[in-house]
């Protein structure tokens, strides 16, 4: 169908039997994700080309949480990067303040890639579709809307709530998260737990039941350079110790490798509560089982090395000196020294590696307190949900706040079709999510922060 001004509660067709009819904070909170997706926020990563979106919708969410009362703190380091946080004072003050957190950045788009505008927010079938639908404007939107709802009702939660909307995640947090921790700290005291990307989406269990990740924990980055060195010489007469060859045949060992299953306590976590769900034991090394969401949780589960950049010679008729690859390595929680050991023997004693940009990765409990007040929050909306921890293979703002001690979780929740990979959504053309998963999504998270 084509967009209108009061869509059908829908999946990727029909509505679901059954399905609660949304009430005024699902409706609100449709409203405000898809009045961000229609404000440009796309982040470059390029300082030349910085826009003012994010600031744009930065003014946006200050404007209504403003309006009901909240004390904004507007936090905007270089024009153009603006992030927003206010607090909402629990009925515990001893109970560690909760950071529930969302970025207002996206990622560059291709329109001509696009079959709906990326940036109308337009409903066709039941899916909303725009940058950011998923990653991640629909939970600042889902979040604004609970935020003025628990304000203008008087809904008092167990625990301080730090409502943050951040800038420049998807350039890694510089302008955004990262500044705010190295600067205005003050402005998450006292809190121990932060909620925010990639995990709450549903996958697949028999019998038409669905199980929730939840990301307890993220993979470190780093980058490696490759660089293999030799003679200079003229193109026409091939050498033996050709860099370009032998940084090639580095790279390809590299492809050809498969990094051995770390069995750490996030994935035991996973492989005990989903094989537990689906009545079947689940094995680490073989994940075919889980479908779309199998690459999701191998990658998690591995090392992961991937050549992104070759850099060789500048003159068709010159062989270099040096040639070098650039590659991309996520890293489990305490294995950053075992992989380098590892690669270094793949690619043989005569490359060079050097090292950068070091992210440890971070790892919270996958049980506990939280872990309860999840579960329980998505039994009141689906009675056969199973929330299960998993490994997340790349990086959200929680790696910044937890340099302040706080432990991170990614958990957006979206019940949607056995056969939608919300994963799979991430920076892809037509994004898009059902509006029925966004109404799940609002009542589950209003749960979750009244009683986390």
């Amino acid at each position: 169908m084509t967009d209108a001004a009061s869509p059908p509660i829908a999946g990727t067709g029909a509505p679901q039997p059954g399905a609660p009819q949304p009430g005024p904070i699902e409706t609100e909170a449709l409203e405000h994700i898809r009045a961000l997706i229609r404000i440009d926020s796309v982040n470059t990563g390029e300082a030349a080309t910085i826009g003012d979106g994010e600031t744009r919708a930065a003014l946006y969410v200050k404007e209504h949480l403003d309006e009901v009362g909240y004390e904004t703190v507007l936090v905007e380091p270089r024009p153009g990067r603006a992030s927003v946080i206010a607090r909402l004072p629990g009925s515990n003050p001893d109970a560690g303040a909760l950071v529930a957190h969302a970025h207002l950045d996206v990622v560059p788009v291709d329109a001509d890639d696009w079959t709906h505008p990326p940036f109308g927010a337009e409903i066709h079938d039941g899916l909303l579709y725009g940058r950011g639908a998923v990653d991640m404007k629909d939970f600042a939107g889902m979040l604004l809307a609970i935020a003025r709802a628990f304000r203008r009702d008087g809904i008092v939660p167990r625990r301080d709530l730090i409502f943050a909307f951040f800038a420049d995640e998807e350039a890694g947090g510089v302008w955004g998260a990262r500044w705010i921790v190295e600067n205005r700290p003050e402005l998450f005291a006292g809190a121990t737990e932060a909620l925010s990307e990639v995990g709450g989406f549903s996958i697949p269990l028999p019998d038409d039941r669905r199980a929730y990740l939840v990301a307890t924990a993220e993979k470190g980055v780093t980058v490696a350079t490759l660089t293999a060195r030799g003679a200079a010489a003229h193109g026409s007469r091939p050498t033996a110790d050709n860099a370009v060859v032998r940084v090639a045949r580095a790279v390809a060992a590299i492809g050809e490798h498969r990094f051995p299953v770390v069995r750490t306590a996030t994935l035991e976590r996973f492989l005990e509560v989903y094989g537990r769900a689906s009545g079947e034991p689940l094995d680490g090394d073989d994940l075919s089982r889980l479908g779309f969401s199998a690459s999701v949780i191998d990658a998690g589960a591995r090392n992961t090395v991937s050549p992104t950049v070759l850099t060789a010679g500048g003159k068709i008729n010159v062989i270099p000196a040096a040639a070098s690859a650039t590659l991309d390595v996520r890293v489990v929680p305490g294995q950053a020294d075992a992989l380098r050991e590892e690669l270094a023997d793949v690619v043989g004693g005569d490359i060079e590696i050097a090292w950068s940009r070091e992210i440890p990765a971070i790892e919270a409990p996958a049980e506990g307190r939280l872990m309860d007040v999840l579960q329980d929050a998505v039994t009141a909306e689906d009675p056969d949900g199973t929330v299960v921890p998993y490994l997340l293979p790349a990086s959200t703002d929680n790696k910044h706040l937890s340099r302040l001690g706080i432990r991170g979780y990614g958990f957006v929740p979206l019940r949607v079709p056995a056969d939608f990979d919300v994963f799979g959504q991430f920076h892809t053309a037509d994004e898009c999510v059902p509006v029925e998963a966004l109404f799940f999504g609002t009542r589950v998270t209003a749960r979750i922060l009244r009683d986390a």
